[in-house]
């Protein structure tokens, strides 16, 4: 670490009341706007320039003002590992290999900063969440010899796709594959490329090196002179001080703000005995804005950071169509209005941590499922065990997790009767719990297509459940302790808790067959629309942070595919039972190709 270089952070913390360490990360990412720039200006024609300063920058924010020589090693056990895997390693394991490598080494720096126990103290584990998001999309992407499921997430993916013929790809996977392994100095600056080093946004390497060509700029062919973006002198990268100063201006606001609110709203006043002496209303009110102010460090955090990959001109998206203007959103991590608007979980989810909910669905949920089926059990659970490994260990997020799979659950569900046997029939009264599907269309015309005079109440009532609903579910993320986080939901009377379990009671009771039975009435005329839109909706259904969207659903999916495979084996005149050492080895054989004797 430079001499001296903690002593303004020392005297601002004084007066701000932040920790040394947090000043000084917010400091790196402003400091990231003008080396932004300079990075901007080196020649297009070197990109080995724009490796060696990317590299130089990333190093000095490590080592020269945090000091983190161990999260240089971490970093390049991570990175160097995952390069080496999808180098030498052949075969369709190669990328869960190197996904099981990278995640197993961040759970390590996971449970040491668990132990270490500082929340305000800036470690590495930030920076190797975002490069396992970076270097698991090298690891892994989709591979489909029609037998074996798609694998899990990117590098070693991309690597893995380039290696099988394009006819074998889906486009997505066309798009990122890497027929060939990227040179050890263009890695090198894929991995610490410093806007995005702390905190994020993640992309994939073939945007990198596009950027690094600059064949991210080209225009499209037949693009109107006068909507082709401007430049300055022979350069590729448009003209982006604007955009991205808009967004260090309302990062900075969001970071103010919770600088201000975390003085009021904090863990200390929920766990304290002052608490208990508020009304229950005001108690519910004060949680929903602790969790407001701990979503303000990540509105800024997020904003900062996108803002200076603007200024990169790693942001731009390209020329809207409609519009004729520049878009800068290609690596937006969040929407505030989008979350704090929310009526429904859905949109909740979807707007918080947007690259992550992107690296969950395409590299995990989509790519654990089997060629020509639809994702079920397996990729739900795939996904929730990722999610919630990469977010770390502390009991509170295992509490977030699993509720929030409820409250998805009691939000949105299936509309769908079929002929069951008793256990599906079991298992689907779990499964048809939904507020949105039962009830809202009630403040619709029947085609539901306009709403009624009475939709402004019903989404004045949805705004609210949601917004309490998630105040409480999302406390023990901030908590994180088994013990605070019970102690916290105990004085609000686990009100969320008993609001999921009262709903699923209702829904499994005659109350639902009441309720479809007069929607039928009241819509008759409007099914088949209602069935379209449904089925439409369903295909853009998949996890948001790694929660199930129909954990009653994918276990009927599970229960269904083990019933169908022992049917099968049945039929065929198979005995069914553990398979021996023997045969296991054989099967992994026959997967790899090889001898592993």
């Amino acid at each position: 670490m430079l001499p001296y270089i903690d002593v303004p952070f020392h005297h601002l913390g004084s007066v701000t009341g932040a920790s040394v360490d947090e000043l000084k990360l917010i400091a790196s990412f402003l400091l990231s706007y003008p080396l932004a720039g300079i990075l901007k200006r080196i020649p297009d024609a070197k990109p080995w320039q724009k490796n060696v300063f990317i590299i130089g920058v990333s190093l000095f924010y490590l080592i020269g003002l945090f000091d983190l020589w161990s999260g240089i090693r971490t970093i390049f056990l991570s990175s160097a590992g995952a390069y080496l895997i999808a180098s030498y390693v052949e075969g369709p394991f190669m990328p869960w290999i190197g996904f099981v490598f990278v995640m197993g080494h961040m759970s390590v720096s996971h449970i040491y900063r668990q132990y270490m126990n500082d929340p305000r103290k800036v470690d590495i584990t930030g920076a190797q969440m975002v490069l396992v998001m970076k270097v698991a999309k090298i690891v892994f992407y989709g591979t489909d010899d029609g037998e074996h499921p798609l694998q899990l997430t990117a590098f070693c993916w991309n690597v893995q796709d380039g290696r099988l013929p394009e006819k074998d790809l889906a486009a997505i996977q066309r798009e990122k594959a890497l027929p060939r392994l990227p040179s050890a100095l263009d890695y090198a600056g894929y991995v610490l490329f410093f806007p995005s080093l702390f905190a994020g946004p993640s992309f994939d390497y073939v945007d990198y090196r596009r950027w690094l060509e600059t064949s991210m700029f080209e225009v499209p062919p037949g693009t109107d002179l006068s909507q082709h973006p401007k430049t300055r002198k022979q350069r590729k990268i448009p003209r982006s001080s604007t955009p991205a100063t808009i967004k260090a201006v309302i990062g900075l606001v969001w970071i103010f703000l919770f600088l201000k609110f975390s003085a009021w709203y904090n863990t200390d006043l929920v766990l304290g005995e002052q608490y208990m002496r508020y009304s229950f209303i005001r108690r519910v009110w004060i949680l929903e804005m602790l969790g407001f102010t701990t979503r303000m460090k990540y509105y800024g955090v997020w904003h900062l950071t996108e803002g200076a990959c603007i200024l990169s001109g790693m942001g731009y998206k390209g020329i809207n169509p409609n519009t004729g203007k520049v878009e800068w959103n290609r690596l937006q991590n969040v929407n505030p209005w989008g979350i704090e608007s929310a009526q429904n979980s859905r949109a909740y989810l979807e707007n918080w941590n947007m690259n992550t909910n992107h690296w969950l669905r395409n590299y995990m949920y989509l790519r654990v499922t089997p060629k020509g089926k639809k994702p079920g059990f397996r990729a739900s659970i795939a996904t929730f065990v990722t999610s919630a490994f990469w977010h770390g260990f502390y009991p509170g997020y295992y509490l977030s997790f699993v509720l929030g799979a409820f409250v998805q659950t009691v939000a949105k569900s299936k509309f769908q009767e079929r002929d069951q046997n008793a256990l599906h029939k079991a298992i689907n009264s779990v499964r048809q719990i939904d507020f949105r599907r039962y009830v809202r269309p009630f403040f619709l015309t029947p085609d539901g297509q306009r709403p009624t005079a009475y939709k402004p109440y019903y989404d004045i009532i949805s705004y609210l459940v949601t917004q309490t609903a998630f105040c409480f579910t999302t406390a023990p993320f901030v908590l994180l302790t088994l013990s605070a986080s019970l102690l916290v939901w105990s004085r609000v009377y686990f009100y969320a808790v008993l609001g999921v379990a009262a709903s699923m009671v209702f829904f499994a009771s005659p109350a639902k067959a009441w309720l479809i039975q007069r929607l039928r009435i009241r819509n008759q005329s409007a099914t088949r629309a209602q069935d379209k839109a449904r089925a439409a909706e369903k295909e853009r259904e998949h996890p948001l942070m790694g929660l199930p969207s129909d954990p009653g659903g994918d276990m009927e999916d599970a229960v269904k595919e083990m019933m169908e495979e022992v049917e099968g084996k049945r039929r065929s005149g198979n005995q069914i039972g553990m398979p021996e050492a023997i045969e296991i080895r054989k099967a992994v054989e026959e997967g790899i190709g090889k001898n592993i004797s």
